[in-house]
């Protein structure tokens, strides 16, 4: 008999001789790996009292942790502290003390977790901001936000209702449910796309911050970064912020809470609602998600019962054409344009279809192989969906199974609310990164993934008109993360570049050669020499991409080369600085610039003791990239820029009065 299916037999079998009866008697709890598998007298009036407890589960390996958080989303507990804390009720627990007899854990309730869980459920709707979470943006400011952008970016961004939430639905506040979309309007033709989704469990601070941050990122580096500007003018970002928002108002309040908020049917633990990812039509209802309505993973009244499945699933249907067949077995061909991205909290994993069985997906080894490429950035373990026990009904299956584009689920982080500190130091741009990459490969993911990436390319910022240069850049094949299995060794064969016309819309290939002389190397340095002649004067897009030992290109990057730029261009500045130890005075609010030396220089008033800055913009941030702090009036800078905005900023550190900058180009 199939191991799943025997501990699933002998857990359903305890269940039903459980807490149905009163005991005679006290049960001892189980000691660690023994003891009885069925409720005790005390967790049996535990789950009458609450219904969904949170239990510990003390484990032994890290293969323990993944099989777990892959089946359960953790509410605490980390691989690190070899422990976990899951939100169950009793048909879940015994289940996991049946497991956990085979595997060695010990599996018990965690009575003060479990009141203060229950606790958070009874919090009131409407918080106008989440206390002690000043990073994560509400609902509302979520949604204005993107407005916001779509106001500041009108060719490179709308924002749309594709829905109404529940509560809306029925005429009780609630929400719409909003894509935000992302491309040059200005460039025709059909366009792969990037779908994400994000938030659709509402106590999952990070993903929704995560994907609005994206958004932000790259509307604000259009035009000043070369990938940025490609991947926006050749392709789609199509961005839910708030995949189940009437939830999320409740998680802002304080409360743990997971499903939406349909509360159609009564629950005397306050936990109504449905599932939303295990509510999707594919393979729903094969296990893994629950018929009880106070479950946290209830897979609701019929699939896709809930309006914000339905509105998801006509979402992702738009975005995606159907590639595969109806069979189980029928693969997706391997030119399949597109990426869904379901983003969720917290496990640090990124997983792929299938959840409700073990076996490979039609595309599975394509879907692994990228898998382990974001995982790369992220450094997050990759692994095929299905754990413990079977999920059913989720998001990346339906994508997948209906669709055939490659899905993922990205479980980011250490925590649901976690603190802002780490999201901004770390989870935020590992998965910024993960996500560009994800871009980046939306044209042709499932042969990209495995492709070579063409890496730290370099070339002058600006040439004279006839003039060549050199180009270079590092192409390996060697980016992806092998904590849970290798990618086969794939060597670099060929190297090339295009200018102004990248290789999907026909551009004319130019060879690049290996530094050192042969291509027989997982990683090659490459090189070429570009003449300028017959290109126009102004901004030029190079492309670079390689190829490996399986014919498989992996995808392009680019940088930005300006022809016949103007040099020597002297430009002057003047402003008054006030008593010493004021905050800074700008002389310049910002200008663009295509690279090159760019020099300052200062002149205050005799006997004072001015500073000069140069600040390079960095996505919505101002960074410091040169300074002259001399003790005189005078000051000079002479930077090596690259392309992008900059601006001056003069302090008076003693005296006062009147200053001339001249800047020089």
């Amino acid at each position: 008999m199939h191991k799943g299916l025997s501990v699933s037999l002998l857990s359903a079998a305890l269940l039903l001789a459980s807490c149905s009866q009163t005991p005679t008697a006290p049960q001892a709890s189980p000691a660690p790996g023994t003891g009885t598998l069925v409720a005790t007298a005390d967790e049996c009036s535990t789950f009458q009292q609450y219904p969904v407890v949170v239990s510990r589960i003390d484990f032994k390996t890290p293969r323990d942790w993944l099989d777990i958080v892959k089946t359960f989303e953790p509410v605490g507990g980390s691989l690190e502290d070899g422990y976990v804390l899951l939100d169950v009720a009793q048909a879940d627990f015994e289940r996991l003390r049946v497991t956990g007899m085979t595997r060695g854990w010990t599996v018990k309730i965690d009575r003060a977790q479990t009141e203060r869980h229950s606790a958070s459920l009874k919090a009131p709707l409407g918080a106008l901001s989440i206390s002690g979470y000043s990073c994560y943006r509400t609902v509302e400011e979520t949604y204005a936000s993107a407005q916001n952008l779509v106001t500041q970016y009108p060719n490179l961004a709308s924002w749309s209702s594709f829905g109404s939430s529940w509560l809306k639905s029925k005429g009780r506040g609630g929400y719409d449910m909003n894509v935000l979309k992302l491309t040059n309007k200005s460039t025709a033709g059909t366009k792969p796309r990037l779908l994400i989704t994000a938030s659709i469990h509402a106590r999952e601070y990070t993903p929704a911050e995560l994907a609005t941050r994206f958004a932000e990122y790259l509307l604000a580096n259009y035009g000043k970064d070369a990938d940025v500007t490609w991947m926006l003018d050749s392709q789609e970002v199509w961005l839910v912020l708030q995949s189940n928002p009437d939830g999320r108002k409740k998680a802002e309040a304080g409360a743990s809470w997971r499903k939406n908020v349909n509360d159609t049917q009564a629950c005397s633990n306050g936990l109504y609602g449905v599932d939303l990812n295990r509510n999707f039509n594919y393979a729903w209802g094969t296990g893994g998600s629950s018929a009880d309505p106070c479950n946290e993973t209830y897979k609701g009244a019929a699939a896709a019962s809930e309006i914000e499945t339905q509105n998801l699933q006509n979402l992702i249907r738009a975005a995606f054409a159907d590639n595969r067949g109806p069979a189980r077995t029928d693969a997706a061909p391997n030119t399949t344009g597109g990426i869904y991205m379901d983003i969720h909290s917290y496990s640090q994993l990124v997983l792929w279809p299938w959840g409700d069985t073990t076996t490979v997906a039609p595309n599975g080894t394509q879907m692994q192989s990228l898998g382990r490429k974001f995982a790369y950035f992220n450094g997050y373990t990759p692994e095929q969906s299905v754990g413990l026990y079977p999920t059913s009904g989720t998001t990346d299956d339906f994508a997948y199974g209906e669709l055939g584009v490659p899905a993922y689920t990205i479980e980011l982080g250490t925590a649901f609310f976690e603190s802002c500190s780490t999201f901004t130091g770390t989870t935020l741009p590992k998965n910024q990164a993960a996500l560009l990459y994800a871009l980046r490969v939306a044209r042709q993911p499932y042969t990209m993934g495995s492709g070579p990436d063409s890496v730290t390319l370099n070339a002058p910022a600006s040439v004279a008109t006839g003039a060549s240069f050199t180009l270079s850049a590092s192409a390996t094949n060697t980016r992806f993360n092998t904590s849970n299995g290798a990618e086969p060794t794939r060597t670099i064969t060929a190297a090339e570049y295009f200018i102004d016309t990248p290789p999907w819309a026909g551009g004319t290939a130019r060879a690049m050669t290996a530094t050192d002389g042969t291509f027989n190397a997982a990683t090659e340095s490459v090189q070429a020499s570009v003449s300028t002649t017959g290109l126009s004067a102004g901004k030029h897009t190079v492309y670079v991409r390689a190829k490996n030992n399986s014919g498989t290109y992996g995808p392009v990057s680019a940088l930005f080369v300006t022809v016949g730029a103007t040099t020597g261009t002297t430009t002057t500045y003047t402003g008054t600085v006030a008593a010493a130890g004021n905050a800074y005075q700008t002389s310049a609010s910002g200008f663009t610039y295509a690279g090159g030396t760019l020099k300052g220089n200062l002149t205050g008033p005799t006997g004072t003791d001015f500073d000069l800055y140069l600040q390079k913009l960095s996505g919505s941030t101002w960074t410091q990239v040169a300074a002259s702090e001399g003790s005189t009036s005078t000051e000079a800078i002479n930077y090596a820029a690259a392309s992008g905005t900059y601006r001056w900023r003069v302090y008076a550190y003693s005296g006062s009065g009147s200053y001339t900058l001249t800047e020089t180009k």
